[in-house]
């Protein structure tokens, strides 16, 4: 493929540089199976866990196509994003292409959009946690455990890219061992070597009413819970960067998607047979429904492990992408300037500005009624949709693309706009489809206001060199 983009050989040597100009040891250059694994610790979270089931209770035993055409939406948008990274590396990832795309109007609003919808998101993952963590510890009030997920996330940020890097990939490791775990007990109840059930009461839907009872209005709003296990591709861009050979970029995602789609279509597959679709509840796991019967005792505790491994992982993931988005709006004159800056190697401004923020959504969390926050944080994950237009929108824009590719890019336009549309079909995701709306407004209200003062204070200084999280790349 030919690149609109000119020659960043020099830059691409730099983004993998292990030292800076002080001699401290830099981000560690990742090989594509790296990435790969960190893609999916990144991905996998309650929202799959947990999410699922709401999915289920709309789409039924179609919810198996809601994520089937979801996987192939996300890497659509995963290729364009990551052919981007290999023809120009940029920090800033999909913000700094849509910058280069459309103007400073679209790197600022994706910017914002992508930290605003992840801050949201990230108060409801922490109280999400307590929740869990009360299954054991039931009279510890939850603000306490809310802040204790906090300050261990914001740790092992501190500890620079090794540390993240070392804890993303156990709790991978991890979280695809409880659902091939799932994966195992659940064959053997089907086969019968558990005792609760037996082949005979397996039952494989037939006819257009079984498999889809709900119809196509049924399966469209599944299709935002469908996304909503594949998230994530964005913080992969922000870490592609870091590559050891950028064009093995497009293979990590494959690799990634792949994996995700055998154990999420398996697991899901096995819990359709084991319990008829309209027998799960919202508000539990599928997985775990789908073992009740068997009582095995450990199950239980499993999974609420799992539940806290999954969230916080994924809460952990979110952080540093804050962090990292934060500090690329910084350098680009889109958010205060003392946001870039670092002491001893670490951005503390922006790490003190997103725990701040973050505090004040765990406390929204707990003090607003639930159906109102459930409806923000179902605005936030919608937002972070809108975003991926932008990265298929600036694939076209700033690469020469083949046929195939021109293809791809508008399946994916109509997937993830469908699952956008989607939302308004159902009474629990519509209200959420309407605040996303009106946050999209203001912040395009805002962009408008802060293009006017661009014209009059035009920015005349030279774009910066790539940057890391942590350091100052060695110029």
């Amino acid at each position: 493929m030919t690149s609109c983009f000119p020659n960043n050989n020099a830059v691409k040597e730099e983004g993998v540089s292990l030292k800076t100009s002080s001699g401290e040891q830099k981000e560690k250059p990742l090989l594509w199976w790296q990435l790969s694994l960190l893609g999916v610790a990144c991905t996998i979270g309650t929202g799959f866990f947990l999410g699922s089931s709401i999915a289920i209770s709309m789409a039924g035993p179609s919810v198996i196509f809601a994520f089937l055409l979801a996987a192939i939406g996300t890497y659509f948008v995963y290729e364009a994003l990551a052919k981007m990274t290999i023809s120009d590396p940029q920090k800033g990832s999909f913000r700094s292409y849509a910058k280069k795309a459309y103007g400073r109007w679209a790197g600022f609003s994706t910017g914002w959009v992508y930290w605003l919808s992840e801050l949201l998101i990230m108060g409801s993952q922490m109280t999400a946690l307590s929740i869990f963590s009360r299954f054991w510890f039931p009279n510890i009030p939850i603000w306490i455990f809310a802040c204790g997920y906090a300050v261990l996330g914001i740790l092992v940020i501190l500890t620079g890219t090794k540390g993240f890097d070392r804890i993303e990939n156990l709790l991978a490791v991890l979280k695809v061992a409880a659902i091939v775990m799932f994966i195992i007990l659940a064959t053997a109840g089907i086969l019968g070597l558990l005792g609760g059930g037996t082949t005979e009461k397996v039952s494989i839907p037939a006819t257009y009413t079984g498999l889809f009872p709900n119809g196509i209005q049924g399966l469209l709003p599944a299709f935002i819970f469908g996304f909503y296990g594949f998230a994530g591709i964005e913080i992969i861009g922000l870490l592609s960067i870091r590559l050891k050979e950028m064009k093995d970029a497009t293979k990590a995602g494959k690799v990634m998607l792949s994996l995700l789609v055998i154990i999420y279509i398996s697991a899901l597959t096995l819990a359709l047979l084991l319990v008829p679709w309209d027998q799960f509840s919202t508000d539990k796991s599928p997985f775990v429904k789908a073992l009740d019967k068997y009582n095995i005792a450990f199950i239980p505790h499993v999974f609420n492990g799992v539940f806290i491994i999954a969230g916080f992982s994924t809460m952990v993931a979110s952080l540093f992408a804050m962090i990292r988005i934060l500090v690329s709006l910084a350098e680009d004159k889109d958010a205060p300037a003392i946001m870039s800056k670092r002491k001893n190697n670490i951005a503390w401004p922006a790490i003190g500005l997103t725990s701040m923020s973050i505090a004040i959504s765990i406390i929204l969390s707990l003090i607003m009624p639930d159906s109102i926050y459930e409806y923000f944080t179902t605005a936030a994950g919608l937002m972070l949709l809108y975003n991926w237009f932008f990265i298929l929108g600036s694939f076209g824009r700033l690469n020469q693309l083949t046929v195939l590719d021109h293809i791809k890019r508008g399946l994916g336009f109509i997937l993830v706009l469908l699952a956008i549309i989607g939302t308004a079909f159902h009474e629990t995701s519509r209200p959420g489809l309407y605040v996303s709306l009106l946050f999209i407004i203001i912040i395009g209200c805002i962009t408008l206001l802060m293009k006017n003062h661009w014209k009059k204070h035009p920015d005349k200084s030279p774009p910066e060199k790539i940057s890391s999280l942590f350091t100052k790349i060695k110029h």
